[in-house]
């Protein structure tokens, strides 16, 4: 039996199902986040340590500022790993998500034991999200390049050791540099098809609305963690007026909360939700659009299971796990013809895809999937089986994901 360590700022992560299904097999598994209240799993010692990253770094160079956080949650993450090496615990197996700094320093407090690292981001300014929307950026110029280069460094000094590397996408996997793609596994996190799949049963009830959804109803999903330009939440909000011409009775149910996950926040103390919603709403039927806010769970799968249709955009970056949950609920995705979705969806066979931009073929295609939603039926079934056939958890990832760890 091996000792493993699993480190994440925001444990459990991409580790959620991976850490105690190591456990279970009896594997001492430790884990190290900055969450104190992160979720217990069985089987996990969790430990927790709290980098302390001043809130004023205005003496520190713009393009320093980024990386000098990260110094610090390492530093922080180090002095955690050197007290379970002094108090007895040394792991055979590391696995770190080094996405925030915290694998900066983990080879040199345990230098024999295997590294191995979440890669699940490299920027860069062809092909990914760096200067994607011209409407928040201009073209690359040498200062935006700079800070990109900058941008990096935590990531290079972890792959610089790290023993192997796994990523949940062949688009994610090969933002990496080159020299280090052949260490990199292509291994999605797992979608659990048995809890995300068609129900006949399913409804929602909008209680302020005082309306009952049901599969069947014209029912227009948008979800994102956040309601932002990167998940093309201001494209959507574009579209719907002339969705709404088109299909009058259609209702809109939004998903999502009023902060930023990825990218700059809203100027003016705004949100971008606030600021998107407001452009369009002269124009729009608001008795037919819902912002429902962050949703628990078990409530999102039943309003996947009763939509219609559901949108995803984003820029070309991580793939939301939604969107698969989705595939999986059998949901009609109308999506963004970005490489992340590219991968999993093929225009006409499982999903609809429009250019991430155009708002007008958006609309015109998600009016088009609820007039033809009977005769796509089969782009839902083909959805849930590109799931099951590829991204299933117990079955395809979970396993993969073991014996990437356990070599």
């Amino acid at each position: 039996m091996a000792r493993i360590l699993f480190v994440h700022q925001n444990f459990p992560g991409q580790f959620r199902h991976l850490a105690p299904a190591l456990a279970a097999e009896g594997h001492e598994v430790v884990a190290l986040g900055m969450a104190e209240q992160a979720d217990r799993l069985p089987g996990v010692r969790y430990v927790v340590h709290q980098a302390r990253v001043p809130a004023d770094t205005r003496q520190q160079a713009p393009q320093l500022r980024d990386l000098y956080g990260k110094v610090l949650r390492g530093e922080s993450a180090a002095a955690a790993l050197h007290r379970l090496k002094t108090d007895g615990f040394t792991p055979d197996i590391v696995f770190a998500h080094p996405g925030w700094g915290e694998a900066l320093y983990a080879k040199d407090v345990f230098p024999r034991a295997r590294l191995l690292i979440y890669a699940e981001y490299y920027y860069g300014a062809e092909g990914g999200d760096s200067h994607f929307d011209p409407e928040f950026s201009g073209p690359p110029d040498l200062a935006s390049l700079q800070r990109l280069r900058l941008r990096n460094t935590h990531l290079l000094h972890a792959m610089s050791v790290a023993d192997a590397g796994l990523s949940p996408t062949v688009f994610q996997a090969d933002r990496h540099p080159r020299w280090f793609r052949d260490r990199i596994s292509v291994i999605h996190d797992g979608i659990d098809t048995g809890r995300f799949r068609p129900d006949a049963q399913a409804y929602v009830t909008l209680s302020g609305a005082g309306v009952v959804l049901k599969p069947g109803d014209e029912v227009v999903t948008f979800v994102s963690r956040h309601l932002e330009p990167y998940r093309g939440y201001h494209i959507f909000m574009r579209a719907l007026p002339e969705l709404q011409r088109l299909r009058p009775n259609a209702r809109v149910i939004i998903v999502g909360g009023d902060g930023v996950s990825y990218g700059a926040a809203a100027p003016d103390g705004k949100s971008w939700k606030t600021i998107f919603r407001d452009e369009v709403m002269p124009r729009l039927d608001m008795r037919r659009v819902h912002f429902v806010g962050r949703l628990p769970h078990a409530l999102l799968t039943q309003l996947m299971q009763v939509s219609a249709v559901y949108t995803y955009l984003t820029y070309p970056f991580v793939l939301s796990w939604s969107l698969m949950e989705a595939m999986s609920t059998g949901c009609l995705v109308v999506g963004s013809r970005t490489a992340p979705l590219e991968e999993v969806i093929q225009h006409g066979r499982n999903g609809l895809l429009t250019d991430f931009f155009d708002h007008g073929a958006l609309a015109a295609t998600v009016a088009d999937a609820l007039e033809r939603r009977d005769s796509l039926a089969h782009l839902r079934a083909a959805a849930r089986q590109t799931i099951v056939d590829g991204y299933d958890l117990h079955r395809h990832c979970l396993p993969a994901q073991k014996r990437f760890v356990l070599g």
